[in-house]
Parts: C-alpha cells; sequence; structure tokens
C-alpha cells in the first residue's frame, strides 16, 4: 500500500508538476493577528505531504482526508476529502517506487490559542504534525510611582 513519508506546514506550499514548493516550512509555532478586541484574526499557511508510491500500486486511485483539530480534539475546524493516483512515467525501470506530492494553502481562523494538530489519513495510515497557536502576551498598563519633586 502507499506509505505517507511525511506531513510537514510552511508559509505556503504548492505542488506543480510532481515537485513540492515550500516557503518557510518546518515551523511549529505561527502567531496570528489580533484585533483590538482581542479577537484572533484568519492566518494563512500551507501543508505539504508526500506518498510513496509502490510499482504495483500505480494507477489506482487512493482516499485521503486531511483534518485540522485541536490538540483536544473536537470537530475539525478544516476537513478536505481527495484522491491520488500516481501513474508510470515512461522509461521507468520496473520495481521502482514513485512520489505522489499534495500541497495545500489555507487560511484559518483559530478559535483560541493552543494546540492544533493536522491529520493526513490514507487508507489505515495516520500521518500528523502539532503545532501551536501563539498570542503576545499584552503589557499591562504601565503604572507611575510617586513623583519625587
Amino acid at each position: 500500500m502507499p506509505t505517507i513519508e511525511y506531513v510537514t506546514l510552511a508559509n505556503h506550499v504548492e505542488a506543480i508538476n510532481g515537485l513540492l514548493y515550500m516557503l518557510g516550512a518546518g515551523w511549529s509555532e505561527i502567531h496570528p493577528p489580533v484585533d483590538q478586541e482581542g479577537r484572533l484574526g484568519p492566518v494563512h499557511f500551507g501543508i505539504g505531504v508526500s506518498v510513496l508510491v509502490g510499482w504495483n500500486e500505480t494507477n489506482q486511485r487512493y482516499p485521503v482526508e486531511l483534518t485540522i483539530t485541536s490538540e483536544d480534539g473536537g470537530e475539525p475546524l478544516v476537513r478536505v476529502e481527495g484522491q491520488i493516483e500516481q501513474g508510470r512515467p515512461p522509461g521507468l525501470p520496473p520495481g521502482s517506487d514513485l512520489r505522489s506530492v499534495i500541497g495545500l494553502d489555507a487560511d484559518v481562523q483559530f478559535p483560541q490559542p493552543g494546540g492544533y494538530v493536522v491529520r493526513v489519513t490514507m487508507l489505515d495510515e495516520v500521518r500528523s504534525v502539532a503545532f501551536r497557536v501563539i498570542v503576545p502576551q499584552r503589557s499591562a498598563p504601565r503604572t507611575t510611582g510617586p513623583t519625587a519633586y
């Protein structure tokens, strides 16, 4: 069966002609904008996935599901379902493995700071990567002490 090689997070991801193009990949924290009332704004980021497909598994469709959930579980904030199908290019030596890549960009508004998980499921295999949504601490209003004259 095909194997999920990796799942990674990046600032931007594109899959073009069988290659993953990633900018700012490999992070584990994201810092969303915060409005005056303390509400988190949407953040743009990408998810890169690589799947190793064996010679005998080519030219078949395999379902893939990607979710983003809170580390505590619950309903996914994002759910994407699709399929991969890897063909055999001409001239490839028999028995060769091939890679199928997925690049997904998303604009997500997280409900609160904390831990989240991107989970990719294909058949019975699951790969995940965890990250944290970090909001900078607001500094308390400065108070001044007594003034010496």
